[in-house]
């Protein structure tokens, strides 16, 4: 789970740099200095391991004599050990001192560490905690030579999705997976306890080769000593006040303080009992972290003590909502929101996923009471639009679709309450033949609907089958619901990859939309679809800002669908999982955006498909598997995802299976989806089939902003490396520059597996004057070429530094000679069928996880 983490400890090390890891209790601090050290001790490094001990901080020398020194009798004091423990670190051969839990660790033995450090330029190794108030005498021993901070933050979805697997032994499926990230709030130790003791308590079941859920909720009674040893260092106080927190549930600010003291709640938030948020009304709120925590103290057996804190807060709810007004959306400032993305992954996606289902749950619960006491198609309308978004209680919108009285119904509210049900048996397996018939019954009910339904009916058709080849049909007559025709229109030609006439069908503020968010929708990904991605992902970004702040679930799955896109293609990879590991932290929405979420796990685990993590344990394998190969918008339909994670290492058989693929995309007129289809598999393994039909779709609809991607490309499939080298000499950063970067090292690699040493030389070359032009930090996406011919962990780590160390470089790094490094090119070589130590860098470049 730290391999990224662990590699940047070793290059501090071996640089002679100490590091101090800092993170919540049970963050992994331990688990990535224990995977440092077997790391070192691999290479012949020699660690002096110290652990602090909480039953052991009042011992004197405790710590320190745990490293076994020799002694001579009647020296036992800080001098004496530190002149033993010195003249070890002077030995020849390389050191490290590592202290775990140095907060910890007793007086007596920082004072043995500080005048060890006073003597020897070794690096050491810390861990504390995130929010320690560090002492005078463990500040003493930290600040001696250089030393670098490293952060470990709570774990996002993707990153709980494979512990769960590697605990569990099989992955967990989407639910249970949000729900144990929201409980343990991205704490890996948590996340651990609460998926082996659901298991052992039965609320986690394996079907289907998945982990699923059994209850409503994960809390057992095993956890209990989990959680008694995280609360431990608790005040009685600081106690009491996460017990009546645990009573008020997600509360403001203000009224906390009424029966909290402010000093208390700074010191909970301080470390890292309380998350301080803002809410949709601009208010501060604050809920306990981890929320696993409310969950212990709500099952407690203490009754009375409950009964007294609940007295003493009675009366304390109350709200005042505030109205907050909208920013204006800008078209220059992409790099202050990506700024804004990644100072937010060190927010907590739990915290934010629990205020959004507390939000949604009191809200569905409101509205299905109000329709109970009044069964009007109003009231229906009020609460199936939140099963739009939020998550859908089946049993409650079937009945609500069965029992509403549309008699007197407002036209607007009839319409909306058919096309839910209508959605709603699509959702429940019915298919959309079934969808259809509902949508006409209405029609020869109420023939002045005829207009709305036919396009209804178009819609679900597009959406669930085929897109008609001609486009600008419509029913005739008036349409009396404000821009439904129009909606539909935009959407069917966002479907046919024609962006100028989907934004100008969708024309207008859209206020009486009966669908909210499809106009900004079909706006933003048109942007894209278009060519002007950083245009779209401003867009999308500054929406989904404001649909977090809204607590608005729709909008935020629809939002980070098209910022997903964007930064995707751009290559910001880290920024695009993150973004859309706080969807999936949600839990899966309602059954109109649910196929964008099955299209976010997809995307998300397109890196992992064209490297070495075994596409099973994927988070892609979380998608529903009952869906057609190909879908109206990319990622919906299971095809590209499916022919990348099973691609064989044959380009030929590649080429075949993509062509097939995007000729059947163009049959069903969904050509966006075609096109990105075919240019994605264009980069990872450019072939001529794959880049005909991407020529074919991007003429045929007047899209010139891949122009000079199609000539490079043409280059590379022809062969022709003087033009090549031309048109990049000559190339201006565009659209597509990480494209281009792709698509260099696809051919690379593809030239490499198909034996063409010339080709495979010049391609490394290009590949590595391009990169020198437009250096990226970002991860190259190429296809993993070692499936059938796999490198040894070492020979990756020698030929990852092959592009630009020496081979005595090298061996200094790894602590191994020159010749053995040398003897590791040439296997390496051998089995890549690489020419030189250029082409293999390339090769492996992406091989490993970024650093």
């Amino acid at each position: 789970m730290f391999d990224s983490e662990v590699q940047r400890i070793l290059d501090f090390v071996a640089r002679g740099i100490g590091v101090r890891v800092v993170g919540a209790p049970g963050s992994g601090k331990t688990a990535v200095v224990n995977s440092v050290i077997a790391n070192l001790e691999k290479t012949g490094v020699s660690v002096h391991f110290i652990s602090g001990m909480r039953t052991h901080r009042g011992i004197p020398y405790s710590a320190i004599k745990g490293l076994g020194l020799d002694l001579r009798p009647g020296r036992n004091g800080v001098f004496d050990l530190a002149d033993v423990f010195a003249a070890q670190l002077a030995k020849p051969g390389k050191h490290l001192m590592v202290a775990d839990d140095i907060h910890l660790v007793d007086n007596e033995s920082l004072a043995v560490l500080e005048a060890v450090r006073r003597r020897s330029d070794c690096p050491l190794v810390a861990t504390a905690p995130e929010t320690w108030a560090f002492s005078k005498g463990q500040l003493a021993v930290l600040n001696q030579g250089r030393e670098a901070h490293m952060q470990l933050d709570p774990l996002h979805y993707e990153q709980v999705h494979m512990l769960i697997a590697q605990v569990l032994g099989a992955p967990a499926d989407a639910e249970a997976t949000a729900r144990i990230l929201t409980k343990s709030a991205g704490n890996p130790r948590l996340i651990v306890r609460i998926a082996e003791t659901a298991s052992m308590s039965d609320l986690l079941v394996l079907r289907d080769k998945q982990w699923r859920m059994t209850s409503h909720t994960l809390w057992n009674e095993h956890l209990r000593g989990t959680l008694e040893a995280l609360l431990a260092e608790l005040t009685a106080e600081e106690f009491t006040a996460l017990h009546i927190m645990a009573i008020l549930g997600t509360a403001r600010i203000d009224i906390l303080q009424k029966v909290i003291s402010a000093e208390i709640l700074e010191n909970l938030e301080r470390r890292g009992f309380l998350s301080v948020m803002n809410d949709h009304h601009g208010g501060a709120i604050a809920a306990i972290s981890p929320p696993v925590i409310a969950d212990y103290f709500r099952g407690a057996k203490m009754l009375r003590d409950r009964h007294l804190l609940r007295s003493k807060i009675a009366g304390i709810l109350e709200t005042a909502p505030q109205v907050t007004g909208e920013n204006s959306s800008t078209t220059d400032c992409l790099t202050q929101l990506l700024a804004e993305l990644r100072l937010e992954k060190g927010d907590d996606d739990a915290v934010t996923a629990r205020h959004i289902h507390d939000h949604n749950a009191a809200r569905e619960r409101a509205r299905f009471e109000r329709w109970e006491g009044n069964k009007t198609a109003a009231n229906a309308v009020a609460l199936l639009r939140t099963y739009w978004g939020a998550p859908v209680n089946i049993q409650r919108a079937v009945r609500v679709c069965a029992e509403t009285t549309t008699a007197d119904a407002d036209p607007s509210d009839l319409l909306f309450l058919t096309i839910t049900e209508a959605m709603l048996a699509i959702h429940t397996g019915q298919g959309p033949g079934a969808a259809v018939e509902i949508l006409r019954s209405l029609s020869a009910a109420h023939p002045e609907h005829e207009t709305e339904v036919a396009n209804a009916v178009l819609f679900l058709s597009a959406s669930h089958g085929r897109v008609q080849p001609t486009g600008g049909h419509h029913p005739e007559g008036s349409d009396p619901q404000p821009g439904m025709r129009n909606l539909v229109s935009g959407l069917l030609e966002l479907y046919r990859l024609r962006p100028e006439a989907a934004v100008k069908a969708v024309e207008g503020d859209g206020d009486e939309d009966a669908f909210t968010h499809l106009r900004p929708f079909i706006r933003g990904f048109a942007m894209f679809a278009a060519g002007r991605v950083d245009e779209s992902l401003v867009f999308a970004l500054e929406w989904r800002a404001e649909a977090r702040k809204n607590l608005d679930q729709f909008g935020i799955v629809t939002s980070s669908y098209i910022a997903a896109h964007g930064l995707l293609y751009r290559g910001n990879f880290e920024e695009a999982e993150y973004l859309m590991s706080s969807v999936f932290a949600m839990g899966r929405p309602g059954f109109v955006v649910d196929s964008l979420y099955d299209a976010m796990l997809r995307l998300a685990g397109l890196r992992h498909a064209t490297n070495v993590v075994s596409p099973a344990f994927s988070i892609a394998a979380q998608a529903r598997e009952d869906v057609h190969d190909i879908g109206p918008l990319p990622g919906i339909g299971k095809g590209a995802y499916e022919l990348i994670a099973h691609s064989s290492a044959q380009p030929a058989t590649f080429d075949r299976k993509a062509t097939k693929l995007v000729k059947r995309q163009l049959k069903s007129g969904y050509v966006l989806e075609a096109m990105m289809t075919a240019l994605l598999c264009t980069c990872l393994c450019p072939g001529r089939p794959v880049l005909e039909l991407l020529q074919k779709i991007l003429r045929e609809c007047g899209i010139a902003v891949h122009d000079k991607l199609l000539a490079i490309a043409a280059a590379v499939v022809e062969g022709d490396h003087q033009l090549l080298g031309l048109l990049l000499k000559h190339y201006e950063p565009d659209p597509d520059t990480y494209q281009i970067g792709m698509l260099l090292r696809g051919a690379l690699k593809r030239h490499v597996i198909e034996g063409d040493s010339v080709a495979a030389d010049a391609l490394a070359q290009a590949s590595s004057m391009f990169a020198v032009r437009f250096p990226s930090a970002n991860e190259q996406l190429s296809f993993n070429t070692f499936r059938t011919t796999p490198l040894t962990e070492r020979e990756i780590e020698v030929a990852v530094l092959a592009g630009h160390r020496s081979n005595v470089e090298i061996g200094e790094h790894l602590g191994i000679s020159a010749r053995t490094v040398e003897n590791h090119i040439s296997n390496a070589l051998r089995k890549t069928g690489a020419t030189s130590r250029n082409s293999l860098f390339m090769l492996v470049g992406n091989s490993l996880p970024p650093r």
